[in-house]
């Protein structure tokens, strides 16, 4: 089998799918080694990316997805009755902050950084899927760890957790930077301005 014909079964393995799809799973069906995988779909990826079109290849991770390009977003939104994505709050901002930069972390610990009980702002980021549970804490009560989604990474434009801007750093007199976690993310995604982006990328495929 030649390689185009590999891009072209993973070009309709992801449309089909409507969901990240992971390179092990392709590399399972398409009977190849994860590397040689990885490869063929980046190349895939930056030929898909680079031609006019409304459809773009993204990478989360370790997993691959295709959606709809964002400058599009409010065309499709109106064919399909998609209704606007709620902002997020300004505590939403410090919570969704704390956990991308110490993930993976209790609610204990989130509690304590923000000096409040945040119970109810974790279960909103759960339900619009940014960040989800990643296990539990081996310590008495067994606490739940906390972490980001596939859907962050796709909402805030990166591919990798690696990717994020870095924390304020101390300066010479060893005091930080008046700069919250949730103005850094803020500041290098200007796209969100606080909110869920109005851009975002809709999937495609089947559902």
């Amino acid at each position: 089998m030649e390689i185009k014909e590999y891009q072209a079964i993973t070009e309709a393995i992801l449309f089909a799918s409507g969901e990240p799809v992971e390179i092990s799973r392709l590399a399972e069906v398409l009977e190849l080694d994860e590397d040689t995988v990885e490869r063929l779909t980046d190349d895939l990826m930056n030929e898909i990316n680079t031609r006019t079109g409304g459809i773009k290849l993204v990478r989360l991770d370790k997993s691959y997805q295709m959606c709809t390009r964002s400058e599009y977003a409010d065309y499709v939104r109106r064919a399909l009755d998609i209704r606007r994505n709620t902002p997020l709050t300004q505590a939403a901002m410090e919570v969704l902050a704390i956990v991308a930069y110490n993930q993976p972390v209790t609610r204990a610990f989130i509690d304590q950084v923000r000096g409040v009980d945040c119970a109810a702002v974790i279960q909103g980021l759960i339900a619009k899927s940014l960040i989800e549970e990643k296990g539990r804490l081996d310590l008495p009560g067994r606490p739940l760890l906390y972490g980001t989604t596939e859907d962050f990474l796709r909402c805030f434009g990166i591919s990798s957790l690696s990717e994020l801007p870095p924390l304020p750093q101390k300066d010479a007199d060893s005091d930080m930077q008046e700069t919250t976690l949730d103005e850094v993310i803020e500041d290098s995604m200007t796209q969100t301005k606080g909110e869920a982006p109005e851009g975002t990328p809709i999937m495609t495929g089947t559902e």
